[in-house]
């Protein structure tokens, strides 16, 4: 009997944890793994490569929205196929399948950006695909539509043009982007959960991140919610008044169960405000310091719709004090969301941060005080841990508060400085684990109020003992380039305790000097045979590389035959390590035209294909195909004469003649340098 009990308790258990919307006592990190036009960074496979880095901060990686939007550069929220086609702008779905179980395999949990306030049509203002997915075909219908649509623009549409929409308004906002759906349709729903159990139960996604609830009533959301069962959910309601994102929490119960959680934009205000005013005086409005709604308040310093686009695009970021922002909510109650910008940018940081929260062992749940310190221009806060205490100072004047004699210093760096009580007799370590480059050091620290408390280390990854080697509380040591890991305990009258661990790959710094690459472009096929254009551009840093800055480029004839084929080319300079070039291909005034190939930083062939993705060509890299030299395979180059250049036997390219003695080609010439 007691054994039926205890399975029942679990089974009870396990379901009330579905119906909570987020776990209580939930002690990860998520981290938004992209930003605006993060082609690039946020590529499947480039994420994919980070999981065991990612897997020792974050527990949660939300991703943006994966399916194929119709087009060949999108973030995702223009949705179009649901079910079907998952070749999207960060790569195929294969990919996109294999990172899902790479992060899973690694502890990692994957959230799903999903876009179900609207979606886009196929041709006209009300149709949609209809996508078989198991044999069942899903499509929705022009009575799927909200009536008031597109403030009524939709419904004049559709009567003119022999369409019915539904006979129910919108349950939220209209968004004119694109048609909005009636979330009461029988059909919508049936459509949703069969979207939702796809992500969760083929794809392998964790949770949700629902795009646009404002759009909709948030008791579709407990509906769709109840139906899944997701482990984590939450949603975007992008509002900073903290009564309504409550109502709306309020408004996805089920059976009186809160089922999702919500990005706590009034804390992101609060903190934006705070900034503002140097920190000295820090509101409280807000998710994370409301014992009732702490467990389902994300918070978060920026994402990708307030963070800075472009000069056009300004949108409403923090402009200064982002690290210590960073520190705030790392240091608080609450579900923290790093923004991916500031994981690149301030990674080092960032890292001791969470190991900080880590080592307190902080939750959603934990007890926050918040304006617990005051002073000029700087504020603080004190959250009870389950292992111990942490207390965040923040703002240009941070440097100037005095801890409390039973509190030891962390961390500190701009204008944010972390402090433990010492009873927790703990050792701590600032330089978080990870791959640097040039020297560097890490400070250790005895977090304790033992008087005759010292530290012990190794480096050689074994268990430090009393014999070890002995460092003083703040020491620095240097990190030696290799592979280190190093171990560090607390002895207390000869007992170690509280060993931490730290790993290394610290490698000396790669001089780099600018280079250039030629970019070769065959275009047979469609038959651009006298030129053509060349777009090209550099994400980070934002750089335009045509002569002109403007549409559609530079009109490209310098031509080589290279196998009895005609390759326009041009060369452009690499500057730094991390530089890519892209491009759009295009001929006459710009069209008909390529799509995009991003992120090219060596010598490369592409070849301009007769198929299309949608009304651009597409494009074949065929540089594998290509000879690798100048010396086994005739090139005819009208230009060699004039070229300044001087190439390796491997065909690297180099702007100046080398020092290095060795065998070159210049002008088409074996030239041997002693």
């Amino acid at each position: 009997m007691k054994k039926i009990f205890t399975t029942l308790a679990a089974v009870l258990a396990s379901v009330n944890m579905f119906a909570q919307g987020w776990p209580a006592n939930h002690s990860g990190v998520m981290l938004q793994g992209f930003y605006w036009d993060s082609y690039f960074d946020s590529k499947w496979t480039n994420l994919e490569a980070q999981a065991p880095e990612l897997s020792q901060y974050f527990n949660l990686v939300w991703l943006p929205q994966s399916a194929n939007c119709g087009k060949d550069k999108s973030m995702g929220y223009d949705d179009f196929y649901w079910f079907t086609n998952y070749n999207s702008s960060f790569g195929n779905e294969k990919e996109l399948r294999s990172l899902i179980k790479t992060f899973k395999s690694n502890g990692i949990g994957t959230i799903a950006d999903v876009v179900i306030n609207h979606r886009k049509n196929v041709s006209n203002w009300v149709d949609f695909p209809v996508e078989t997915y198991k044999g069942v075909t899903y499509e929705m219908k022009s009575t799927d539509i909200c009536a008031n649509d597109d403030g009524g623009k939709t419904k004049e549409w559709a009567e003119e043009n022999g369409y019915k929409l539904s006979s129910i308004n919108d349950t939220g906002e209209d968004w004119s982007g694109m048609r909005d759906l009636d979330h009461s349709s029988q059909n919508v729903q049936t459509i949703v959960k069969a979207y939702l159990d796809m992500l969760l139960n083929d794809f392998g996604y964790a949770g949700f991140r629902y795009d646009m609830v404002k759009g909709y009533s948030g008791k579709y959301t407990g509906i769709y919610n109840d139906a899944t069962k997701p482990t984590y959910s939450v949603g975007e309601y992008w509002d900073g008044n903290v009564s309504v994102v409550k109502n709306w929490l309020n408004a996805t119960k089920v059976n009186d169960q809160i089922t999702s959680a919500a990005f706590d934009f009034p804390i992101r205000y609060v903190v934006r405000d705070a900034i503002k005013a140097n920190w000295s005086t820090v509101k409280t409005d807000g998710l994370a310091n409301d014992p009732a709604y702490k467990q389902y308040a994300v918070t978060f310093v920026e994402n990708h719709d307030t963070e800075y686009r472009s000069a056009g695009e300004q949108q409403d970021p923090i402009r200064k004090d982002t690290l210590a922002a960073n520190a705030y909510i790392l240091a608080s109650c609450g579900i923290p969301c790093v923004f991916y910008k500031h994981w690149i940018d301030c990674k080092q940081d960032i890292k001791a941060m969470i190991n900080a929260r880590q080592l307190a062992g902080i939750t959603n749940t934990s007890n926050t005080t918040f304006n617990a310190y005051k002073g000029n221009g700087y504020n603080g806060i004190m959250t009870v841990g389950e292992k111990a205490s942490l207390i965040a100072i923040v703002g240009p004047n941070a440097n100037k508060f005095t801890a409390p004699n039973s509190y030891a210093e962390l961390l500190n760096g701009y204008h944010y400085r972390y402090f433990m009580p010492k009873k927790a007799n703990v050792a701590w370590v600032d330089l978080a684990s990870g791959d640097y480059e040039g020297v560097m050091k890490a400070k250790l620290v005895a977090v304790s109020n033992e008087d005759n408390a010292q530290l012990v280390y190794t480096t050689d990854g074994t268990e430090p003992t009393a014999s070890s080697k002995k460092a003083k509380s703040g020491e620095e040591l240097e990190i030696p380039f290799g592979e280190t890991t190093m171990k560090v305990g607390l002895l207390i009258d000869g007992v170690v305790s509280g060993v931490l661990t730290r790993t290394y790959k610290i490698e000396k710094p790669a001089a780099f000097e600018p280079y250039d690459i030629t970019v070769y472009a065959n275009a047979d096929k469609v038959g651009w045979t006298s030129g053509f254009n060349f777009w090209a551009w550099c994400d980070s840093p934002d750089e335009n590389l045509t002569a002109t800055g403007n549409w559609p480029g530079d009109k490209v004839t310098q031509s080589k035959e290279i196998e009895g084929k005609k390759w326009f080319y041009h060369t452009y300079k690499i500057k730094s390590k991390s530089y890519m070039v892209s491009f759009v291909f295009s001929t006459g005034t710009g069209s008909p035209q390529t799509v995009d190939f991003a992120n090219i930083n060596k010598d490369t062939y592409l070849e301009i294909q007769n198929e299309k993705d949608g009304a651009k060509y597409k494009i074949k890299d065929v540089t594998a195909d290509m000879p690798s030299t100048g010396i086994s395979h005739p090139i005819i180059d009208n230009n060699v004469q004039n070229d300044p250049s001087w190439y390796t036997l491997s065909g690297m390219k180099m702007t100046k003649k080398p020092s290095q003695a060795g065998i070159y080609i210049h002008q088409g010439k074996k030239q041997v340098i002693r």
